[in-house]
């Protein structure tokens, strides 16, 4: 195999278009080792298609890569954003591209890895032309969450946009608040800005989504968030207490620290809820996820048969 790695790496670049190999699947699946792993067969790359990671100050909450693992491939978008800076998926889709244009003039072949399916499916097919929204009304928008909570918003998009409503996770208040920025910005419905066409892309795709049994998969959620409470979860999040109500910080991992600390509930409740919460944040990725009806789905223990599978379809 590792014959195959190097015969890949070897190819010209002039050779059909470059690949982006997504290594995407729930939380606590095993995305960053096999990654990891599958970069450094390749000699390349590693982008970052996490949301949550791209914040600096969040690092035990997101499960982000310990600088050791960060030392062993080069990554990229991973904590290069300020929980205060304010940052799209369109805004993402900009930086991606650019990163992707640099990184696919020395390696023919690049490893996007991370669970935010949104990112995810901007970066491979484009995303609409939505225009950008000013400070004032994020501002309003931001209000009116903070008044009405996530009921208020769910509400909102039902009565103004019930085509969107319709789509949208009404468990993610970030994605109503959209439609709602954009509606008052432009005063058409977000739906009906939304486009069905994919964009062309000056590069191939690969996509490989893991899975484990859901009995394994939710041991492995349950024991992770143990690990991150041990290495601080509660700390971090107690330093970041006053900044709660920012979208980066209204997150699985936190919101229930911040619940505890509010005396909603006491520390195990609130681990427990962490627990259940994030087992439920992996049901809907996998849901997300079974719409790429040319992925591949594989173990993260099938490495081997995952880089065979890539250079394969790269010689192709």
């Amino acid at each position: 195999m590792m014959t195959k790695a190097r015969s890949l790496t070897k190819m010209s670049l002039n050779s059909k278009k470059h690949t982006l190999v997504l290594i995407t699947g729930p939380t606590a699946v095993g995305k960053t080792s096999v990654s990891i792993r599958i970069a450094k067969e390749l000699n390349t790359h590693i982008l970052s298609a996490d949301a949550r990671q791209f914040y600096r100050e969040l690092s035990i909450g997101t499960a982000s890569p310990s600088q050791k693992e960060l030392n062993e491939v080069p990554h990229h978008l991973i904590g290069h954003l300020s929980l205060h800076d304010y940052y799209n998926v369109s805004m993402y889709e900009r930086d991606a591209l650019a990163k992707l244009e640099t990184l696919f003039q020395h390696h023919h072949t690049v490893i996007l890895t991370g669970g935010s399916g949104l990112y995810i499916d901007t970066l491979m097919h484009g995303i609409d032309d939505i225009p950008d929204v000013g400070s004032d009304i994020r501002k309003e928008v931001q209000c009116f969450y903070a008044r009405e909570g996530l009921q208020g918003l769910r509400r909102w998009l039902k009565q103004t946009d019930p085509q969107y409503y319709d789509l949208v996770d009404k468990a993610n208040p970030n994605r109503m608040m959209r439609a709602m920025e954009i509606f008052l910005t432009t005063g058409k419905k977000f739906s009906a800005l939304r486009k069905s066409s994919k964009r062309e892309r000056p590069f191939n795709t690969i996509k490989i989504i893991l899975d484990r049994p859901r009995e394994e998969l939710f041991d492995r959620i349950n024991r992770r968030t143990l690990q991150m409470v041990e290495d601080g979860l509660v700390e971090e999040a107690w330093q970041l207490f006053g900044f709660r109500n920012y979208n980066a910080l209204n997150t699985v991992g936190y919101k229930e620290i911040y619940a505890w600390l509010s005396n909603k509930w006491s520390l195990s409740e609130a681990i427990e809820k962490i627990k259940t919460n994030t087992r439920r944040y992996a049901k809907r990725q996998l849901t997300w996820f079974r719409r790429y009806d040319d992925a591949h789905w594989c173990h993260p223990d099938e490495k081997e048969k995952i880089l065979g599978l890539i250079v394969d379809k790269t010689r192709r």
